[in-house]
């Protein structure tokens, strides 16, 4: 039973369709199917009109990734971009500013004052993060703020706490 991906442009008309100003994530080389269930799950719950993944070496829509979105994969698209890069630069185009989540970011995610307009939020795998085209094309580095000695949370648990923090800035 093969999951229907959306088209990464079928995200922003979702958003224009509720008149809200777009609110997309990205995986960067997440792959554990866990993860994208989970971030599918924060997506739905904080408001996010959809997930964009790509097309190889990436987790996919999976049973096991559709059982960890707890539902809300039935609520939340996920579409697929063949080139993440490509697909940014696209979302620059129509507006959004891209934000990527990095342990060493310019600003710190509570400080970011494009919250409320259109965004892109990428996340990284846990170790490696957001790789190094993907990390050039954003618009700007953003970093979750943590006690000294913990790098990294996994993708599902940065993209709850990006869009919690995003949500409450867009109140």
């Amino acid at each position: 039973n093969a999951y229907d991906y959306a088209h990464p442009d079928d995200l922003l008309k979702i958003a224009k369709d509720l008149g809200e100003p777009p609110l997309i994530m990205m995986l960067d080389g997440v792959t554990d199917p866990r993860n994208l269930g989970a971030v599918v799950r924060s997506a739905s719950g904080f408001g996010a009109h959809g997930v964009v993944i790509a097309e190889r070496r990436a987790a996919q829509m999976t049973a096991s990734a559709w059982k960890t979105s707890a539902g809300a994969a039935a609520r939340v698209r996920v579409a697929r971009a063949t080139n993440l890069t490509r697909q940014l630069k696209a979302y620059q185009e129509a507006g959004c500013m891209v934000v990527g989540l990095a342990a060493d970011g310019d600003v710190e995610l509570p400080d970011l004052d494009i919250a409320d307009g259109p965004l892109v939020v990428v996340i990284g795998s846990e170790g490696k993060g957001i790789s190094r085209l993907v990390g050039e094309t954003c618009d700007q580095l953003v970093s979750i703020p943590m006690s000294t000695g913990l790098e990294s949370l996994n993708a599902g648990v940065a993209a709850g706490v990006a869009l919690y923090s995003i949500s409450q800035a867009r109140r």
